[in-house]
Formats: structure tokens, C-alpha cells, sequence
């Protein structure tokens, strides 16, 4: 039996868009969806769009970008911590995202800890399985932190600071 023409043309079809869509874990990209790189927002700082690039299985490899200069000075980051991307948004928001190699717990805890001590109200947070979030608020900061368990890292979660100067 023959197959129609039109069978043929899906099959084609399918073949090809298999072919163009097939990615590899090389692929991946070490910042959330939606990141935009440190150095497509601040001209003024040395390109570094691949600055913290991934290995094949998806944990940044390359050195972290710097925290921008507008980060609040006394908001904990953990030691290790790879910088992905830097976005300057309206109204004076900030979003840090980054990458952390010590574990969900181990990270989840060091934020439990740390904000408080250094200043920082938690307010409205909650933990899941695999992720983590809570608003935070100081005399000058108010924000948000979300932590995420990295599917391709073993040990990776991101990390992701979202900030803006209280008025």
C-alpha cells in the first residue's frame, strides 16, 4: 500500500521539527526564564554575556557576574553564589538571580537565618518540595526571594532577589 501524499508531508513534517527542536543538556541556560543578562542592561560595565555559562548538566561554570552596585549592601547572598542575571526594572526593582550550589535545605536555612540577623522581616513565605519564597522588608529594602531546586544540578537551586528602595 501506498501512503498518501499528505501522510508523507506529516511525516516529513515531524521528522524536521524533531530535528530543529532537539536540544541537549548543553543548552540549557544556568538563570530562570525570562532573565536578562547583567550586561545587556548596564553598559557601563565589561561585557559578560557568557560569564556564567553551563556545564552539560546545567550548573553555571563560568565566573559569577558582580553584584550590581544598587544591590542593598547588608542583604545576605550566600557564599558561592553564582550570579546568572541582573535586571533593572520600573520603579526602581532589581532582580538578582543566581545560582547556588550548597542544596535546597542547607540554602533555605541560611535564608531563615540570616535575613533576620541582618535586619530583614520575613512576611508571607512558604516552602513546598521544591521551592521556597518570602517577602522581606527592612527600614530601607523592601523585596522578595524565591529558591528553586535545579533539576540538571545536582546540589544547584536558584536563588532569585527581587528588591526596590522603600519611599
Amino acid at each position: 500500500m501506498k501512503p498518501s501524499p499528505s501522510a508523507a508531508v506529516l511525516a516529513g513534517a515531524l521528522l524536521g521539527l524533531a530535528a530543529v527542536t532537539g536540544c541537549s543538556a548543553a543548552n540549557k541556560h544556568p538563570e530562570p526564564p525570562g532573565a536578562t543578562p547583567y550586561a545587556a542592561k548596564q553598559a557601563t560595565d565589561p561585557p559578560a554575556r557568557n560569564a556564567a555559562g553551563a556545564a552539560p548538566g546545567g550548573c553555571p561554570t563560568a565566573a559569577s557576574l558582580p553584584l550590581p552596585k544598587d544591590f542593598p549592601e547588608n542583604l545576605p547572598v550566600p557564599d558561592g553564589a553564582v550570579v546568572t542575571s541582573v535586571e533593572h526594572r520600573t520603579g526602581g526593582r532589581l532582580v538578582v538571580a543566581t545560582v547556588v550550589r550548597d542544596g535546597f535545605d542547607t540554602t533555605l536555612a541560611f535564608l531563615h537565618k540570616r535575613l533576620p540577623k541582618a535586619g530583614y522581616i520575613p512576611e508571607e513565605g512558604e516552602v513546598e518540595e521544591d521551592d521556597a519564597e518570602s517577602n522581606f522588608s527592612s527600614t530601607s529594602v523592601r523585596g522578595r526571594w524565591t529558591l528553586r531546586k535545579m533539576p540538571d544540578c545536582e546540589g544547584g537551586v536558584y536563588l532569585t532577589y527581587l528588591t526596590s528602595a522603600v519611599s
